[in-house]
Parts: C-alpha cells; sequence; structure tokens
C-alpha cells in the first residue's frame, strides 16, 4: 500500500506543479505509461488544448489502472466530458477513438458522455451502445433519465421529517439528483481542466456555505474540500483566481464572504489555514457526536473527505504526511476510510 501511496502522491505534487517540458506535453506511446503523466498533462491541458491526443491519454490511464475505483476516478471522467462538452463536433470520433476499452472501463465513457451536457449526448450513448455491451444496463439508466447527469447535483438535500414521509403523495415519479460527493468535486475539477470554463467552478463554490455547517458533517466535509481545493488551485492559477473575484460580486452575502476568505489565501498561499480550519470543525463535529441531520452511515463520508483535505494538504506542502492514497479533488481509498473512522 505504501508503494501506491507514493505514487499517487508523485502524481498530485506533478498535477498541482506548473507546466515543465516532462509533463506539459501529452503521453507518448513510447513513453512508460504512468499516472502521473497523464494527470500532470490533464493538469495543463487548458492552457493548450490538444483534443487529438485525448484518445490516447484516456486509453493510457485505463491501462495503468486509473479506473479500478470509480470514487477515484472522478478528474478522468470531467476531464473527457469536458473535452467532449468543448468539442462538440468531434466528440463522436473522439469516442471511436477511445474505444473499444475493457468492459471494466467502459464506465468512464458512458459517464463522461453522460456529465458532457451536448445536446445529443443521448443519441450519442443510443449510438455507441452496441459498443459498450456490458454497459447495457447503466446506458438504459441514463437515457431513461434514472441516473443524474453533472447537471442534476442535489444542493438542497432536504429530506422531510417521518411524519410528512408518511402522508406525502408519491403520484410524480421523483427526478434524478446527483448526490455531492467527493469523487463529485475532483469531477467538476476534471471539467475545468478541460475547459478552463467558468461553469464547473461555480458549482464547487455553490458548496462554500456547507463549510459553515454546524449539523450535517456531510456536508461540513464537502464544504471544507470545496473551499480547500479552490484556493489551492487558485494559488497557482491566475485566471481561476480571476473567476473567482468575479464570481464573488455575484454571490449572495454568506457565500461572497467565504469566497473572499478563498480569494485572500490564493493571493496569499495561506492555503494550509484552510485545511487546518477544516479538519478541525469537522474534529469538532464528530467529538460532539451525531446532529439532527446525521446518520449513521454517513461517518463514512467524515472519514473520507477528512482524509481528502490531509492528503492534498501533503501534496501541496511538498512532503507525504499521511502516507495514504489521495487523488486531486480528495477521495481516498477504502483502506484509507477504514482508518479514519476508527477511534484514536
Amino acid at each position: 500500500m505504501a508503494h501506491a501511496a507514493a505514487r499517487v502522491f508523485i502524481a498530485l505534487v506533478i498535477a498541482f506543479t506548473p507546466a515543465t517540458p516532462s509533463v506539459s506535453a501529452a503521453p507518448q506511446a513510447a513513453e512508460p505509461a504512468s499516472a502521473e503523466a497523464v494527470l500532470g498533462w490533464i493538469n495543463q491541458y487548458r492552457l493548450k488544448p490538444e483534443p487529438h491526443r485525448v484518445p490516447q491519454a484516456i486509453r493510457l490511464a485505463g491501462r495503468v489502472g486509473a479506473f479500478k475505483d470509480p470514487e477515484q476516478a472522478g478528474v478522468y471522467v470531467g476531464f473527457l466530458a469536458g473535452v467532449l462538452s468543448a468539442n462538440p463536433a468531434r466528440a463522436e470520433a473522439m469516442i471511436s477513438k477511445i474505444l473499444p476499452l475493457p468492459p471494466e472501463q467502459q464506465w468512464v465513457v458512458v459517464r463522461a458522455i453522460a456529465y458532457s451536457g451536448l445536446p445529443r449526448w443521448k443519441g450519442l450513448l443510443g449510438a455507441f451502445k452496441m459498443h459498450m455491451p456490458g454497459r447495457v444496463p447503466m446506458i438504459d439508466k441514463y437515457l431513461a433519465g434514472e441516473l443524474p447527469t453533472l447537471n442534476q447535483i442535489d444542493y438542497k438535500k432536504d429530506e422531510p421529517s417521518a411524519f410528512a414521509k408518511l402522508f406525502k403523495k408519491n403520484d410524480k415519479p421523483k427526478e434524478a439528483r446527483l448526490d455531492p460527493t467527493p469523487d463529485t468535486i475532483d469531477t467538476l475539477w476534471g471539467f475545468y481542466f478541460a475547459t478552463g470554463s467558468i461553469n464547473p467552478v461555480s458549482r464547487i463554490v455553490a458548496m462554500l456555505p456547507w463549510s459553515k455547517e454546524i449539523d450535517n458533517v456531510e456536508r461540513l466535509t464537502l464544504g471544507g474540500m470545496a473551499k480547500y481545493t479552490l484556493a489551492s488551485n487558485a494559488s497557482r492559477d491566475h485566471e481561476l483566481l480571476k473567476m473567482l473575484k468575479w464570481s464573488a460580486k455575484t454571490q449572495d452575502k454568506e457565500t461572497a464572504k467565504i469566497l473572499a476568505e478563498v480569494i485572500d489565501a490564493a493571493e496569499t498561499v495561506e492555503i494550509a489555514k484552510i485545511r487546518k480550519e477544516a479538519l478541525a470543525s469537522i474534529e469538532e463535529l464528530k467529538r460532539k457526536g451525531p446532529g439532527s441531520k446525521r446518520k449513521l452511515a454517513g461517518w463514512g463520508q467524515v472519514g473520507q473527505g477528512a482524509i481528502a483535505l490531509g492528503c492534498i494538504g501533503a501534496a501541496v506542502a511538498g512532503a507525504v504526511a499521511l502516507g495514504l492514497p489521495c487523488v486531486i479533488g480528495g477521495a481516498a481509498s477504502s483502506a484509507v476510510l477504514n482508518w479514519a473512522t476508527q477511534d484514536n
């Protein structure tokens, strides 16, 4: 596990490092297959888009095992979705060059198409259905609207009381909604790396109020991750920093205040402070015990998110502080999850 942790940690350091000759070009067939090379190229892609190289990069990511754990593959899904969105005329040809993939890897393409937001994404899924027979049930659910897209993130997630549930009529089928998770944040960052657009950034900004959550630990974790990743990336990306400054003018008072803290941290490169505050808030809520809206099942997300913040912090600081596997936006492995939820 230590070797795997070191390998993924190196990928993180490269992904957060300005472009160098070794990572600024797309991975070539003659180069050693590595997740580090793919992640480094993805992180710099928006500076010099090369859509013709994307199929090669996605296939390489699959070969080095980047898609084995769906909770750690969000950045790749978001990146491919963003590239498809930015290149609608080339989308079909691009998918044709990515396929065939082993059945266990095809889900990435299915989800990326659904997340792309293309006007004809359902037509694309239908067209490639015969090429991904192992994912037909997944494709059918997306086509039927039973699985949510990236445009259906559930920011409210207000649960009715038990009394309300008892007397609520279910005349209308419930719309599929995407529950925000660390993987969702990864996916949105992948979309940004592909496009450099404000849309995925705005969706991460929308999670910032959760960083002040006092009752729901899952939202507190996600809010802290949103705040930390925004500040960390903006400290290295001047265009992103400008987006955040522009976005602050259009936010409500609460979000604008938190966004001002993000901007200040990015400008002064005081990123560690945000991570420490987020971890302290999570630990405090954990110490106080379940609140009125928390469920025991949600504790898994606590450990996952808390360690995610720690891993990102270790990567940015340039030191392996935890020795645990992590990815760009932050989902942690099941082993990390088990470690985090133990009583210390």
